[in-house]
């Protein structure tokens, strides 16, 4: 009975680290041959051997434990999964007999392959040596939910291109007019705009710098009299209500304030490790500017990868589900992009939702 093959990109990240396993020794063996660095694999520790070779129990409980990872939780026969192993282990013989491993551009993916795992260690290690401590996180909490945010407000808003749109607004607002309707119909704000400019509850540092001021500064019920600028555009702010913020336990958000350190604590290890470093850049990495009228490339040209900065908030949340303060960070995102008229962002797309802070 044939054993089929496991979708191999399940298991490729898996097994870039099985590099475990090793020959069963024999009697004419010298240990001298085998890498100085691999250790051996005993047949008390394998859980197969192939031609000679022990396939490690540790590299098929890697294996288990990163398809539960990526496949969320959904697992495969353990027998196929052996299979797999088998099967991987039965080309790389055939691979390295015919002496593909000497080839230059199996050399040259092999220490790609290996950067990629050293990248790997080193942030592992890190991250180990230099762990997230409890006065950290007290900081943190202090900073981000327990310390300063002690007020809620609930807000409402109008984003417009112009300043003079949204003077026209507030005269309009001065004669009576109901600021959901207006929201409604001039917003640009998306997701607002379906719903009277409504954005919620939210504490001060949420927002940007001149929204929030200018919330602050509303009494209950009043809206702004001159338009509010901020990178977004223009806004017109009705403040609605404002409550009391009792915060969280720090031990209800501790979970979630970890992974955000953590990522910091390796952020400034990356950029010390830059200026200590002599960095010569050899080739130019932005295209020379070309003339007005050259044609732009056709919707069926070839998709060309893109990568893009992407604004990514995370929240940190109490027992309950409550949003108690939110974390803005910035990823690059590499993508397959045709260069068609599609890729044009409509009008109400342009601007963000809310006027989140960045970092």
């Amino acid at each position: 009975m044939k054993q089929a093959f496991i979708p191999l990109l399940i298991v490729s990240t898996a097994l870039i680290a099985t590099g475990c396993d090793q020959k069963a020794p024999t009697s004419g063996s010298s240990t001298a041959s085998a890498p100085a660095a691999a250790p051996v694999v005993n047949k008390a520790d394998a859980i197969a051997v192939v031609n000679g070779k022990y396939i490690a129990k540790a590299t098929f409980d890697n294996l288990e434990k990163e398809i539960a990872e990526r496949a969320q939780g959904q697992s495969f026969p353990k027998e196929k999964l052996l299979e797999e192993l088998i099967q991987r282990e039965l080309l790389v013989q055939d691979a390295e007999q015919k002496q593909l491993d000497k080839g230059a551009d199996v050399i040259s993916r092999l220490e790609e392959a290996k950067k990629a795992i050293l990248t790997q260690a080193e942030i592992e290690n890190f991250m180990k040596t230099n762990p997230v401590t409890d006065a950290e996180i007290k900081a943190e909490y202090d900073s981000k939910i327990g310390g300063n945010n002690t007020t809620e407000y609930k807000a409402r808003h109008i984003l417009v291109k112009t300043e003079a749109e949204a003077k026209k607004l507030i005269a309009e607002l001065d004669k009576g007019a109901d600021f959901t309707k207006l929201a409604n119909k001039n917003s640009l704000d998306g997701k607002e705009a379906q719903n009277g400019g409504d954005l919620g509850w939210f504490v001060a540092n949420q927002m940007v710098e001149p929204f929030s001021k200018a919330v602050i500064a509303l009494e209950k019920g009043k809206y702004t009299k001159e338009p509010v600028q901020t990178q977004f555009g223009w806004h017109v702010i009705l403040r609605e209500d404002s409550r009391a913020q009792t915060p969280p336990p720090i031990e209800a958000v501790k979970e979630q304030l970890t992974p955000m350190l953590q990522r910091k604590k390796v952020q400034a290890m990356l950029e010390t490790l830059r200026k200590q470093a002599k960095v010569d850049i050899l080739m130019p990495l932005k295209d020379e500017a070309k003339p007005a009228e050259a044609p732009k490339p056709a919707a069926a040209d070839a998709a060309k990868p893109v990568t893009e900065e992407v604004v990514v908030e995370e929240e940190i949340k109490d027992k309950d589900g409550k949003t108690v303060a939110k974390e803005v960070v910035v990823e690059e995102v590499t993508e397959e992009k045709a260069p068609a008229a599609a890729e044009e962002k409509k009008p109400a797309e342009a601007a963000k939702p809310a006027p989140e802070k960045k970092k």
